[in-house]
């Protein structure tokens, strides 16, 4: 997938205008504390809710023409919407994060790139860490679409995360975007280590 020519041509179907309202629920009840990465921030919104709930947030996303975007729309956040790549990020931000929030970022990727992803996380999230996740679980696709976003089932989810993580939190969310009501799943994994 060709991140940065989707966001050239306008065809960021994934954005919504706002935060995620599963983690803005989710943060306004569970508050979380520390340094947080926003892998595939896009246009930033989940790094302005970071920030709202007093989180040392960075968004990272491999567009550049997306972090121009957040860029516009957070100016004071710009400094913490960079550009990068989570699959192998910058020396900073290895073991660098207390807190990684997850929206969309997953959903997007073919299913041959989770290994990877997990790979990102583990290298970003210091160990006792909390991943905290929105995940995709059922996109509504027309027949024959094979996304993105591409489907992950829940027995899938808690495969990629088994080995070296534990579930702390884990429930379909009463509040989501028009169109994706229980077809997402909050859950939340703490690093250990």
């Amino acid at each position: 997938m060709n991140w940065e020519e989707k966001y050239q041509t306008g065809q960021v179907f994934w954005n919504r205008g706002a935060p995620s309202p599963p983690m803005a629920h989710y943060l306004d009840q569970h508050p979380a504390h520390g340094r947080t990465l926003v892998p595939g921030c896009g246009h930033g919104h989940e790094v302005a809710l970071a920030v709202k709930h007093g989180l040392d947030a960075t968004g990272l996303d491999i567009a550049p023409s997306g972090v121009t975007a957040a860029h516009t729309l957070y100016p004071h956040l710009a400094d913490r919407i960079v550009v990068g790549d989570l699959f192998n990020p910058a020396p900073a931000m290895r073991g660098a994060f207390d807190v990684v929030l997850e929206h969309t970022c997953m959903s997007g990727l073919h299913p041959s790139l989770r290994p990877s992803y997990r790979r990102g996380i583990d290298l970003t999230l210091r160990p006792g860490g909390v991943l905290i996740g929105v995940w995709f679980i059922n996109p509504d696709l027309d027949p024959g679409d094979e996304g993105p976003p591409f489907p992950f089932s829940v027995p899938a989810l808690t495969a990629l995360f088994a080995d070296g993580y534990k579930i702390v939190d884990d429930y379909v969310p009463a509040v989501s975007f028009n169109g994706r009501e229980g077809r997402e799943r909050v859950r939340v994994l703490r690093r250990l280590g």
